[in-house]
């Protein structure tokens, strides 16, 4: 059991052997104000750091808020690694969006994608002389970019026809829709629609470029040629999907072919393919029913991936497995690790992986060795983020529930992180962040469950405070030592309220066997550990005010608002759901990733709907008393608004005050800077009504 009782102050944020400080203050400065949403939003945030070949350098990307325009805009940024303490440059002016830096091998020049000639194209950018320049200039939008070993080759996606012969005809058939003044959607199978966007018959495939002596992309070479299948895998995959042997010959990628079947399964194979396209891909991983992802290749060309093993559980654990380029022989790396690897990568020395892994309430970064499968932890406290690493360094983004992502170096055995970049000084050292704390409690048959809770601006010793208790999505997620920008502590505790979080049976970090207990049981299990953790919380922490207490949660957090509403409906004095879940029976019907409802329900709702209908909201809406606000996005297809229509109507009928937001261009998060301030201010509002007395 983890002793309970010690905060982490901000300060004091200690990851690895070392310390990594938040933005410093200036000297004599008396930081006052409270972290406020329309801070979290201008936040700058940095993701994607690449290391180049001879580890000198770091190029990453940087995006900033235009709130005039609504939108972030992204930048390429520059910092010597060779030099102690030197400053970042900025490559790209951030005008249009500038991502995906790539070096080239020298370590000379770089490439990436930019939008500046009104499409997303691939530009080179030589360090010597700061010029960019395009590289392709395809009909169609390069969606992902990664450079073969030999800098020879360009391995990217573009959407497209499957039938298609050429990029000329997709580019054409998609003009042609969209001069079509008849505005129908014919559709004989699912995906109809995914995540935010109705299907129109295009397929993310991969094509080798070979680069000319002048340096532009030649006719590209779809290498997945007539796969029914996506490359990267849709809404949010990118290049870790696919990767170059190290001779460039060949590219391994991960796709799932699956046809008609394709919305209840999660078999993704790997497949080799010549990279100029002169033989068909070959299926590397067929006996396994299950998701293979994230190829990498060791120096030695042996390839290294996740699997996981039930087909049709997207969080199942993905464990390492590794083939031999010498004798062919398969085996899984990390059989015996109860970790489940959320990122893949090789390190420097071409002998150990590199792995970022949830761990009791953290996100950590391990080293793998490839002969043993050993794993060694770099980074345990915190938020590990992208990483790349060097000769002897791994350069990562870390966070934590103290502060925003900033870019450190850690040494590839481990030891003390050093700060490369401060990107927030300026805003963080003007802001009194808050104190958190990691604490745990028996929860459901009296297994330790882990929760967190933070201090409000104006902590004072002796007074209460109101409590915001915020329920984590997933529900295979985590109320982890993380940076939201939604779910953020900082900001309700900002806005003076404690914060209490709990990382309830089903959460991942604490085990598969933890993570697996909530599917078959969203009700059961996790309403005991939020039960039992809100009181555990309150009876350690007496400067919480357990009569002021207001639940909120987006997702399956959503889904349990509207089930607490029914079965645990005299505890709050307000809740706020968010794209939740109302009526199970609607939502297998009107859901896109039926795998998802399957497993964690037990089959299908027509044959099996016994469980869909044990845990469906809808069924206790005669219990309801709680005054709820209700927020849905219109894009939302993964929980269609009709879901949150349902709540705030059973709410309406039943005569309890409620209120309803719903912003028609939101999909299942909030993203625009202008939403994101209004979707605070209106939760504020609601529970500064119910809890500021």
């Amino acid at each position: 059991m983890r002793p309970a009782g010690v905060y982490v102050a901000l300060l004091a944020c200690v990851l690895a052997a070392g310390s990594v400080p938040r933005a410093r203050a200036a000297p004599g400065a008396a930081p006052h104000a409270p972290f406020t949403v329309e801070d979290l939003v201008i936040l700058k945030r940095v993701s994607d750091p690449e290391v180049s070949p001879d580890s000198r350098r770091v190029v990453y990307v940087q995006r900033e808020t235009d709130l005039e325009a609504g939108k972030g805009r992204t930048s390429l940024w520059l910092l010597d690694l060779s030099r102690s303490g030197s400053a970042p440059l900025r490559l790209t002016d951030g005008k249009t969006n500038d991502s995906s830096p790539r070096w080239a091998g020298d370590s000379r020049a770089l490439y990436f994608l930019s939008e500046r000639s009104g499409s997303s194209q691939v530009w080179h950018l030589s360090l010597a002389s700061g010029e960019a320049r395009r590289v392709t200039d395809y009909p169609l939008d390069v969606g992902s970019l990664k450079v073969s070993p030999r800098g020879n080759l360009l391995a990217l996606s573009m959407a497209v026809f499957p039938d298609c012969p050429d990029l000329a005809c997709t580019r054409s058939r998609l003009d042609a829709k969209e001069k079509d003044k008849a505005s129908g959607r014919l559709y004989d199978r699912m995906f109809v629609r995914h995540w935010d966007s109705w299907g129109d018959g295009t397929r993310s495939h991969l094509f080798s470029v070979r680069l000319g002596a002048d340096g532009a992309a030649g006719v590209p070479v779809d290498v997945s040629k007539g796969f029914d299948a996506d490359i990267p895998r849709k809404p949010f995959g990118g290049d870790e999907d696919y990767a170059f042997s190290p001779d460039g010959a060949t590219l391994v990628f991960s796709t799932r072919i699956a046809g008609r079947t394709e919305p209840w399964s999660t078999n993704f194979d790997l497949y080799q393919v010549a990279v100029d396209g002169s033989s068909a891909p070959v299926n590397l991983t067929a006996a396994n029913p299950a998701d293979d992802a994230q190829p990498v290749f060791l120096p030695d060309g042996d390839l290294a991936w996740l699997a996981q093993d039930r087909p049709g559980f997207e969080s199942d654990r993905y464990h390492v497995m590794l083939h031999s380029a010498r004798t062919g022989a398969v085996r899984a790396l990390t059989a015996s690790w109860d970790r489940s690897v959320g990122r893949l990568g090789v390190a420097g020395d071409g002998r150990h992986l590199l792995a970022t892994v949830d761990d009791l309430g953290q996100r950590a970064l391990y080293s793998i060795d490839v002969k043993s499968g050993t794993p060694v932890k770099l980074i345990g406290n915190g938020e590990a983020g992208d990483f790349s690493p060097g000769h002897d360094s791994i350069v990562i983004s870390l966070a934590s529930l103290a502060g925003p992502a900033d870019l450190y170096s850690i040494p590839s055995r481990g030891g003390a992180a050093a700060r490369l970049t401060d990107v927030n000084h300026v805003l963080v050292a003007a802001r009194n962040l808050s104190e958190f704390e990691q604490f745990d409690f028996k929860g459901w048959n009296d297994e330790t469950v882990y929760g967190y809770v933070m201090k409000p601006h104006g902590f004072e010793p002796g007074r209460r405070f109101p409590v915001a208790f915020i329920v984590h999505g997933g529900p295979q997620g985590s109320m982890g030592n993380e940076w939201h920008y939604r779910w953020n502590m900082q900001v309700f505790a900002g806005h003076g309220y404690g914060v209490v979080g709990i990382d309830f049976h089903g959460s991942t970090g604490y085990g598969q066997a933890f993570t697996d207990s909530i599917s078959r049981d969203w009700g059961g299990k996790p309403l005991v550990d939020l039960q039992k953790g809100l009181a555990a919380a309150l009876e350690r922490y007496p400067w919480l005010d357990g009569g002021r207490v207001c639940a909120l949660g987006a997702s399956y957090g959503g889904f349990m608002m509207n089930w607490i509403e029914g079965n645990w409906p005299d505890r709050f004095r307000c809740i706020v759901s968010h794209d939740g879940v109302f009526d199970q029976r609607m939502m297998y019907y009107s859901t896109e990733e039926l795998w998802f409802p399957e497993w964690e329900m037990g089959g299908t709702y027509y044959n099996a709907p016994e469980l869909y209908e044990k845990f469906n909201p809808a069924n206790f809406v005669a219990s309801w008393r709680t005054p709820m606000l209700v927020i849905h996005g219109e894009q939302d297809f993964r929980i269609p608004y009709s879901q949150g229509l349902g709540v705030f109507t059973a709410l309406q009928r039943r005569g309890i005050e409620s209120r309803l937001l719903v912003f028609p261009n939101e999909n299942h998060w909030v993203l625009k800077p202008a939403d994101s301030i209004q979707w605070h201010h209106a939760v504020f509002g609601w529970l500064d009504a119910h809890l500021k007395d």
